[in-house]
């Protein structure tokens, strides 16, 4: 015996982002597919973010530099962002190097301190 599944739309974790494996290099014709995947996995989940998983993205180039701007580009006008998972040591110090800033998964904000740690003040430092 089996029984109907639940009417309607499914839930959605709106704190769960939506994940976009990027594997192999990317051609420019792949561009255009990837940025309405973005716009289709924001509008989809409503958490306002994607994760990228760049781990098999390739070697660092220009190449994955444009495809990520583009993607937080179409990111960006649909309300969202992305987030990138696994980059290579490479791929993030290129993106540095260029002047993209990306969240990257696991890493603490620049705004908010590592847990555990305190700022300490040593007697006779001047305020500031």
């Amino acid at each position: 015996m089996s029984s109907a599944g639940p009417r309607g739309l499914p839930d959605v974790d709106a704190m769960t982002p939506a994940v976009l494996v990027l594997a192999g290099p990317v051609t420019k014709d792949e561009v255009t597919g990837l940025c309405d995947d973005v716009r289709a996995l924001l509008e989809g989940s409503g958490a306002g973010v994607v994760v990228c998983d760049v781990g098999g993205l390739g070697p660092p180039g220009l190449g994955a530099v444009d495809l990520l701007a583009r993607l937080q580009l179409a990111a960006r006008r649909s309300g969202g962002r992305i987030r990138l998972r696994d980059p290579d040591p490479g791929l993030h110090a290129l993106l540095d190097l260029v002047g993209l800033r990306f969240e990257v998964e696991g890493q603490v904000e620049q705004r908010e301190p590592a847990l555990g740690v305190e700022e300490a003040v040593e007697p006779g430092d001047p305020a500031v």
